[in-house]
């Protein structure tokens, strides 16, 4: 198995790890688990460069490495969803994963029929503010588990708290309505290569 493939099932073995690090529900293993799923979302650049800049690419990257892609990421938002620090509605995070793995069916089947579609600024940008958001907030609610474990009566640990939990609201509406956006513009910039037309 060449290097870049290595790196597409290291993210699926670091996102299991990432996962069963954080049903601990310990502050502890929160600390453990964030530099797991950074270093997992690192894989996510350099298995594409490697496969690119040495001519690696498979058949097993081109199916793996977007599957490896949004199980990340799903498993980033379902995760901070079961906070207790974040407030994070759920129909936000399904329409945001309900968005990812449409277009990249759509993808898949544009594929399929020989046809291939790459990202544009508005899904690169949409990816970046997703990321941005898990890794904020899962440190934000790290601090805040801190606070309350270690400076339980201290003032500023309220305030902390209830600052996290209203941002990580009003957050996670902003990035559900730019990845929904980012998905009309896919569509739109799309539109013949999907053949919407035919349907």
């Amino acid at each position: 198995m060449n290097p870049a493939n290595q790196l597409t099932l290291a993210r699926f073995f670091m996102t299991f790890v990432f996962v069963g690090l954080m049903a601990v529900d310990h502050v502890v293993a929160y600390i453990l688990a964030y530099p797991v799923f950074v270093a997992a979302t690192i894989t996510d650049y350099y298995d594409g460069k490697i496969a690119r800049e040495r001519n690696l690419v498979t058949n097993f990257g081109k199916l793996f490495d977007p599957v490896a892609d949004k199980v990340l990421l799903a498993a980033g938002f379902l995760v901070l969803m079961t906070l207790d620090e974040l407030r994070m509605p759920a129909w936000a995070v399904v329409v945001i994963l309900a968005r990812e793995f449409l277009i990249t069916g759509a993808r898949s089947l544009a594929a399929s029929e020989g046809v291939v579609i790459g990202a544009n600024v508005w899904g690169k940008t949409k990816a970046i503010i997703q990321m941005v958001y898990i890794f904020a907030f899962l440190f934000f609610a790290i601090v805040a588990k801190a606070l309350t474990m270690f400076f339980a009566d201290a003032a500023f640990t309220g305030f902390f708290q209830t600052a996290v939990w209203h941002a990580s609201y009003w957050a996670i509406i902003l990035v559900g309505f730019f990845t929904l956006y980012s998905g009309y513009k896919f569509v739109r910039i799309n539109w013949q290569a999907l053949r919407l037309r035919d349907l």
